[in-house]
């Protein structure tokens, strides 16, 4: 889990949710890539953040989709955040064997605008939340920081700038996780989508 280095973290607000990530990619403490994608859109209202081994997040996320693809045609109705959860847990879950190392947080939106997010282990244990999800080798320090900052009720601009301050501050103190973020902020209007500059050493 810790053999390439993330920061994901999920933030529930008023009406509107939040999933920020970091964008680095290393081995270990050699640094590869400084752009690497780290949280997918499901839905134009879901999305999933992926920390863990990058070979097996873009397994996971590609596997997502075709489930994901299979399920829009057989119901003929867009997948709930609920919903894909529990289906994210099931294929973890068929693997528990043979893991994939990935830890996934799901963020989105509800048909009735409210926030969902939850968090998942390798086996897809889920973990849900009504405040915040953390992942990541910086989790530890994301603790902390969100039970510092994060406030019930935040509008879309007050949740952007508490998970934009509550990451950055979390991944200074990791030496596996960092060079900048990418935060979305998905209201029942749409996604907002931001890049964040941090510490590039």
């Amino acid at each position: 889990m810790q053999y390439n280095g993330s920061a994901i973290v999920a933030m529930a607000g008023k009406n509107c949710v939040a999933i920020a990530a970091d964008k680095r990619l290393g081995q270990r403490a050699l640094t590869v890539d400084t752009d690497f994608q780290k949280v997918f859109p499901i839905t134009d209202r879901t999305y999933v953040g992926l920390p863990g081994l990058a070979t097996d997040v873009k397994t996971l996320y590609d596997r997502f989709r075709m489930r994901v693809n299979l399920y829009k045609h057989r119901e003929e109705r867009r997948i709930e955040p609920k919903t894909f959860s529990h289906l994210v847990s099931h294929m973890l879950y068929e693997r528990r064997f043979g893991p994939y190392y990935v830890e996934p947080i799901v963020a989105g939106l509800d048909k009735n605008d409210q926030p969902y997010i939850c968090g998942m282990d390798l086996i897809g244990c889920l973990d849900f939340a009504k405040d915040f999800i953390v992942g990541g080798t910086a989790s530890d320090n994301l603790f902390g920081m969100c039970e510092s900052l994060w406030e019930p009720d935040l509008g879309p601009n007050d949740l952007f700038e508490t998970i934009s301050q509550a990451l950055l501050a979390a991944v200074d103190r990791d030496a596996l996780s960092g060079w900048g973020a990418v935060v979305h902020i998905i209201t029942p209007e749409g996604v907002i989508t931001r890049d964040i500059k941090g510490r590039m050493d």
